[in-house]
C-alpha cells in the first residue's frame, strides 16, 4: 500500500493519494492464514468537496463510479460516526485494475481505502496494525486485509476476541504469476456454504504440513516443492464445482513453465505460479491453448507479488 499526501488550498486537510494492491488469499493449503498481493491496484485520489462524489475508470467502472452503496464511503462513513467524527464530503477519482468478485481481494481493498480515509481525513492516528485489525474484523479475512495493506507475502492470525496477528515475508527469488479470470463472478458467501464443518485428521494434519512445506517453498526460493506444497484438502476440492478453471490448471503442474495453481482467494479467478527459468508470456500461450482445448474461458494476465514496504 502506497499512500501520498499533496496540499488543497480550499482546506486544511490534504489530499491523499492511495494504491492498494489485489489479492490472492488462502493459498492452496494456507487456509485463512496466508496471502500475497499482486501487481494490480486500486488507485484513489481523494479531496474535501462540497458534496460526495466519485469519477471512475477501468476495471468495473460502473461499479466503482455508483455512489449508493459504495463499500468504500460506506466503510468511511461509518468509522467516523462510530468516533463521533465529522463525515467530511469526499471527490473520489478511482482507477481500477482489481477484477470485483473474482477472489482477488476487492472488498478488502475497499474496506481498507475506506478506513484509510477515515483516518486521515477524521484525523484519528491510527497505526498500521489497528487499520488491519478494523479491516480483518469487518471482512473476517485477515490474510486479504494484511497482504493488502502491506504488500508482499503475509501469514496472519485472528483470534476468537478479533485480536490480529501478521507476519510480513519477503519471498526469496523470483515468483512470477499469471492470474487467470473468468468472466463470471462468485459470492464469498456462496463458497463458504459448501464448506464442510468438521474435516478428517488426516486432511487437517495434510494441510498443515503442506503449509508449513509452502512456507519453507517461499522463504527458501524452493520452487521446486510448491507443486506439493500447494496440495489442499481443506477449500478447494469443495468449490471446484463452482471453479471450473481449478481442476483444469492444475493439471498442468510440472508441464514446462508451471509450477502449480490454487484458488485465488474463494475463487473463481486461479492463480497461477510460473517458472522464473521460462519466457512467461510463451506459457501464458501454452494456458490459454490449454484452456481453449477444453472449452473454458479466461482473461489470463501476467503479474507478480506486489513488493509493498511504502511510506504510509
Amino acid at each position: 500500500m502506497s499512500k501520498k499526501k499533496t496540499k488543497n488550498k480550499s482546506s486544511a486537510a490534504p489530499a491523499l493519494h492511495l494504491a492498494l494492491p489485489a489479492t490472492s488469499a488462502n493459498l492452496g493449503p494456507a487456509f485463512d492464514a496466508a496471502a500475497l498481493a499482486m501487481d494490480l491496484y486500486i488507485t484513489i485520489d481523494a479531496r474535501p468537496a462540497a458534496s460526495f462524489s466519485i469519477t471512475a475508470s477501468g476495471r468495473d467502472e460502473d461499479i466503482c463510479g455508483a455512489l449508493e452503496n459504495h463499500l468504500i464511503l460506506a466503510t468511511y462513513r461509518e468509522i467516523l460516526r462510530a468516533k463521533g467524527a465529522q463525515v467530511i464530503p469526499l471527490s473520489l477519482r478511482i482507477k481500477n485494475d482489481i477484477p470485483i468478485g473474482k477472489g482477488c481481494g476487492s472488498s478488502a481493498a475497499a474496506r481498507l481505502a475506506g478506513i484509510a480515509l477515515a483516518n486521515h481525513f477524521g484525523r484519528l492516528r491510527w497505526t498500521a496494525a489497528q487499520i488491519i485489525g478494523e479491516a480483518s474484523r469487518r471482512e473476517q479475512h485477515s490474510d486479504n486485509a494484511s497482504a493488502c495493506w502491506m504488500g508482499g507475502l503475509t501469514v496472519a492470525r485472528m483470534s476468537s476476541k478479533g485480536e490480529v496477528r501478521v507476519v510480513r515475508i519477503r519471498p526469496k527469488g523470483r515468483w512470477p504469476l499469471l492470474l487467470a479470470i473468468p468472466d463470471e463472478a462468485l459470492s464469498t458467501e456462496k463458497a463458504r456454504r459448501v464448506l464442510p464443518a468438521q474435516y478428517s485428521r488426516a486432511d487437517a494434519v495434510a494441510n498443515i504440513q503442506n503449509s508449513m512445506l509452502l512456507l519453507a517453498a517461499f522463504t527458501q526460493g524452493r520452487h521446486d516443492l510448491l507443486p506439493a506444497a500447494l496440495e489442499d484438502h481443506i477449500h478447494q476440492p469443495y468449490r471446484a464445482p463452482f471453479c471450473p478453471l481449478l481442476p483444469s490448471l492444475q493439471e498442468l503442474a510440472g508441464k514446462p513453465g508451471i509450477l502449480g495453481a490454487a484458488l485465488s482467494g474463494a475463487g473463481p479467478a486461479v492463480i497461477v505460479f510460473l517458472d522464473p527459468g521460462s519466457p512467461a508470456e510463451k506459457t501464458r500461450k501454452s494456458v490459454a491453448a490449454h484452456l481453449a482445448r477444453n472449452e473454458l474461458r479466461a482473461e489470463l494476465l501476467l503479474t507478480s507479488i506486489a513488493p509493498g514496504n511504502a511510506s504510509r
